[in-house]
């Protein structure tokens, strides 16, 4: 999917982006028609200078029929101000008006008391030429001194009628005349009124209102012109130009926000002052300061109502960019992931199946190896973002059903490509085992021939001679192969889906040279029955012998299987009793004990139902509670994990948790796709047939040692949780996910899973008895038991300090516990001993396959719940060297180790017989292992197995045994083990040949 089609699929958001947009229009439409109604085409700027030289003004008196009363008061500036601007100060002064109120008449008073008749009529005249209003009356004060006065009567008089016929002029001799035409309390304090009014105020008033409407224009055509450009913005179709994009957007949208925010301060601190104008004067308020506050609260409404259209667009259009970044970023880690997939299965699809010989099968599996590791990591990464996919689509992405085909795809991919490294695999397998049984009939047959060849003829004339030859015959065709005993026909069937035909011509010279020696064998043995027959007096018929009854197999318990056997997690368990070492040290421990009567799970009693629906119930808790837990995770991971990739989190996230978010949920991801993919849906297939889940549980064994891995990684998740709990971070994803428990009780849950399944495992063993399947419910069983071991264990390697060199490196940790020890030294001439007078020394041995680890308990180290117990290293003993003995007198809880012919002599005290036992048993295991592999080592060099006697060094044969060493062992001698005191001597250098009489009692010996 390209950058076109993504472009496609947000076109399906674009219709309520655009419903959005029209309301933008739609106020912006209102707020422009209010701001052609209040705003008029001359400006205060225009006439500023002119009104504030008083050559007229509006007083906001009212004459009769609500006439608006415009003053022209004794002023020179009248004289000097042209027609041109005469005429915009009475436009300006008119609109005011009649915005308001359209057809409004006016009143105009000119005050002429101190001046002149020629002034006069030139005012009237210049009136009546420029005024723009319906003019209703002109109300003249004639001068008050005699003369003018005098001389203004008899001028009127004879042009009144010339004025008359343009505009209504009285004529009024003094102020109270005025009062018989307008009422004193709209008129001012010059002409006798009681009208407040001041001239500066109302300047500064208008010019406010006048800016404020202009700004307002202002403020509306940026936020159209802003919304128009987001409306036409293409899309980029790159990642980093869609975030500058986004940034830049909301860079844009903020300055926006302060421009509306500063002007709603300004209007609401104009409608304060017009208030407080208003309120001076209850009794007559002035009907245009009224006016104006409706307008100015008219404007600040509508302003508000368009900065609601725009938040609401911008918003989405935001929405439309972060879901589309998202989207693009998705598309890539799909396409990369794609790209792995292909490459993946173009290589797998190179791979032929097809071999020849047991060599080109090898080679093909090793190939398949490597494939399917890197089908693994591909496959794992693809899980990856096939979560993230299934969170933006819980997250109501525009393009839920694009992303979701996509997961579909990947998970598609991801299934065939297994399925077909499965398909090679069983193919190469079975091509393998063909090959392999077809290579071991054929060394048979070589074997045959040359058994034959080498039966030395002179050796059969006896009839003992032919008995033994006969004999040999007859066991070497006991270990005749398997595969021969089908006709190639047969074979062909079988394995039709490998076979080449070279195989097939294989498969024909096989079966041919077989039959040549087959021939051969029974000619052979037809000549040999007649010597062997020659001069033998008859046999006496008996009656046949029955065989050897089957030795009953009494069940395996080891050390580990023992009654009451504990394992114990170093873990905290949120809630429990601290233990004694620590306010706040917690451990999880898992008791085993197989003559427990009661259980964590129990079904009903005894006697009320039947096994079988017994276990039915039990299975059904099992698959239940594997559900829920796969839930739990799922909700982990793409509440908090995925959250931590969230931009719109990324101010609550500290970025040092976001670095070390591995630390905090170590590999539950893998965890969840192992029960999520795999282990559920097996438990699944098993819940009507619950004596399978033992198989289940064996065939996935491999896959639960990543809980090995969680529980190792527990400590230091712990300890970074504990660092950063109070987070706003987690409790806002907590709040979004509506957990009561915090992420701390989640991140437990896997190591409580695990210690789960061995109760419900035993549950099901418990009504299983004698039932198909249960000993693969035994195996289940111990499995887990073994698993939950293993973690215990590798919780105490990891506390080891101060090993030089790489711990893991020595493998698995085979037991491990606390003992007391006493050393005893031997060095040339001088000998320390520390006997059992001596208090013993404390030491926590480690037993591997390779080395025995002896290491001192520390003190817990650390404050509060960080106190972790950790093992200093003390010394390291290689098993190439060392020799047991089991008892050792005065304490039957006492064995010995000693080391390299008792040069070092361990007395460790373990701390209970059983303990001790399972120790041995171990010990016993691991040099058995390493006599057989000294034995194997001999016969490669040429020397027959029983004409081998083992002896010590040539250095050391004059040597006696070392005084305290059981009889049969002697210095140099590498292991000792017999049935009280079991030897077994193994040398570390070649011996020299030396009479089987010297030392009979060195044979070893297996009891």
């Amino acid at each position: 999917m390209g950058p076109a089609s993504m472009q496609e699929e947000s076109m399906t958001e674009s219709e309520e982006e655009m419903e959005s947009y029209g309301c933008l229009l739609q106020a912006r439409s209102q707020l422009e028609s209010t701001l052609q109604q209040v705003t008029v085409p001359v400006s205060m700027k225009e006439v500023g200078g002119y009104i504030e030289k008083q050559v007229a003004y509006l007083s906001g008196g009212r004459g009769e029929d609500s006439s608006v009363i415009i003053t022209l008061p004794e002023s020179s500036a009248f004289r000097d101000i042209p027609e041109e601007a005469l005429a915009k100060v009475f436009t300006y002064l008119t609109l005011i008006p009649r915005t308001r109120q359209p057809g409004v008449k006016f009143i105009i008073i000119l005050d002429r008391r101190l001046d002149t008749w020629a002034s006069i009529k030139t005012a009237l005249a210049r009136i009546a030429a420029s005024f723009p209003g319906n003019l209703h009356l002109v109300l003249v004060l004639r001068p008050t001194s005699f003369f003018h006065r005098t001389v203004t009567d008899i001028g009127f008089r004879f042009t009144q009628e010339d004025f008359m016929l343009k505009m209504p002029v009285v004529m009024l001799s003094s102020v109270t005349d005025l009062l018989k035409y307008i009422n004193e309390n709209q008129l001012t304090s010059e002409f006798g009124g009681t009208l407040d009014y001041c001239h500066s105020d109302w300047i500064v008033l208008r010019t406010a209102i006048e800016s404020f409407a202009v700004t307002v224009k202002d403020v509306a055509h940026m936020l159209q012109a802003f919304g128009t450009e987001l409306a036409e913005t293409a899309m980029p179709s790159e990642g980093d130009a869609i975030q500058s994009l986004l940034e830049s957007h909301n860079e844009k949208y903020r300055k926006l926000k302060e421009a509306i925010r500063s002007l709603s301060r300004e209007g609401q601190h104009l409608l304060s002052s017009l208030e407080t104008t208003t309120t001076r004067d209850n009794n007559d308020p002035h009907w245009d300061v009224q006016l104006d506050w409706e307008t100015v609260q008219r404007l600040l409404t509508q302003l508000r109502d368009m900065e609601l259209a725009f938040d609401g667009y911008f918003e989405k259009h935001r929405l439309k960019l972060h879901q589309y970044l998202q989207l693009l970023t998705y598309e890539q880690s799909f396409q990369e992931m794609e790209s792995c997939l292909s490459g993946v299965t173009s290589q797998q699809s190179q791979l032929s199946t097809t071999v020849d010989t047991l060599a080109q099968a090898e080679q093909a599996l090793k190939q398949l190896e490597t494939l399917e590791t890197l089908s693994q990591e591909a496959v794992s990464r693809s899980q990856i973002v096939i979560l993230r996919g299934h969170q933006l689509s819980a997250g109501h992405h525009y393009a839920t059903a694009l992303i979701m085909q996509r997961c579909n795809e990947l998970r598609h991919h991801c299934d065939s490509l297994n399925a077909a490294l499965g398909n090679k695999r069983c193919h190469l397998l079975q091509a393998q085992q063909l090959l392999l049984s077809l290579d071991q009939a054929q060394s048979w047959c070589d074997d045959g021939a040359y058994m034959l060849a080498n039966q030395l003829v002179e050796k059969f004339h006896s009839k003992e001679g032919a008995q033994t030859a006969l004999k040999a015959i007859e066991n070497f065709l006991e270990g005749s192969p398997s595969i021969m005993t089908s006709a190639p026909e047969v074979l062909a069937l079988e394995y039709e889906a490998v076979i080449t035909p070279q195989l097939q011509e294989k498969i024909n010279k096989t079966f041919e040279k077989h039959a040549a020696v087959q021939l051969m064998i029974q000619n052979r043995r037809v000549d040999l029955r007649k010597l062997a027959d020659k001069h033998v007096r008859p046999v006496q018929l008996v009656a046949p012998r029955a065989e050897n009854p089957p030795r009953s197999k009494s069940p395996i318990f080891s050390p580990k299987h023992a009654d009451g056997l504990k394992f114990t997690f170093d873990l905290p368990l949120p809630g429990k009793r601290a233990s004694r070492k620590g306010p706040n040290a917690r451990k999880i421990e898992v008791i085993h004990d197989y003559q427990e009567s009661r259980s964590c799970v129990s079904y009903g009693v005894e006697g009320e139902d039947s096994p079988d629906v017994l276990k039915r119930h039990v299975m059904r808790e099992l698959i239940e509670t594997e559900r829920i837990y796969v839930e739990e995770l799922l909700s982990v991971l793409l509440g908090y994990e995925v959250e931590m990739d969230n931009p719109l989190l990324a101010d609550l996230l500290p970025p040092v948790l976001h670095a070390k978010r591995g630390v905090l949920f170590g590999n539950m991801p893998d965890i969840y796709n192992f029960h999520s993919s795999m282990f559920l849906q097996d438990l699944e297939g098993c819940l009507d047939t619950p004596e399978g889940v033992g198989l289940c549980f064996l065939a996935r064994k491999e896959n639960f040692q990543m809980y090995e891995c969680y529980c190792q990684n527990k400590p230091r998740s712990d300890a970074l949780w504990r660092q950063f709990s109070d987070c706003a971070f987690f409790q806002e994803c907590q709040k979004k996910l509506g957990h009561k428990l915090g992420l701390d009780s989640y991140l437990l849950k896997p190591v409580q899973r695990l210690t789960k399944y061995q109760l419900l495992l035993k549950e099901l063993l418990k009504h299983s008895t004698d039932c198909k399947g249960s000993s693969e419910l035994q195996g289940a069983l111990t499995a887990m038991l073994d698993l939950l071991k293993s973690v215990n264990d590798s919780m105490h390697q990891i506390s080891i300090t101060g090993y030089e060199g790489d711990i893991c490196e020595l493998g698995r940790v085979l037991m491990q516990g606390s003992f007391s020890v006493w050393i005893s030294h031997k060095k040339g001439s001088t000998r320390m001993k520390e006997l059992a007078r001596f208090k013993p020394m404390q030491r926590h041995l480690f037993l591997y396959e390779s080395v025995l680890l002896f290491c001192k308990k520390r003190e817990e180290h650390g404050e509060g719940c960080d106190k972790t117990p950790s093992y200093g290293f003390k010394h390291c003993i290689k098993m190439t060297a060392v020799g047991i003995t089991e008892n050792v007198k005065g304490d039957p809880r006492k064995f010995e180790i000693w080391y390299s012919g008792r040069e070092e002599v361990y007395v460790v005290q373990a701390p209970s017989v059983a303990v001790k036992m399972s120790w041995l048993s171990e010990l016993r295991r691991i040099l058995t292992n390493q006599q057989k592999l000294l034995r194997d080592e001999i016969h490669q060099n040429g020397q027959p197995v029983e004409h081998v006697h083992l002896s010590p060094p040539p250095c050391e044969r004059a040597l006696r045994p070392s005084r305290g060493a059981p009889r049969g062992c002697l210095p140099g001698l590498r292991l000792v083990s017999a049935t009280s005191n079991v030897f077994m001597c193994l040398r570390s250098r070649s011996p020299r040949p030396r009479s089987p009489r010297q030392w009979p009692h060195l044979r070893p010996q297996f009891h």
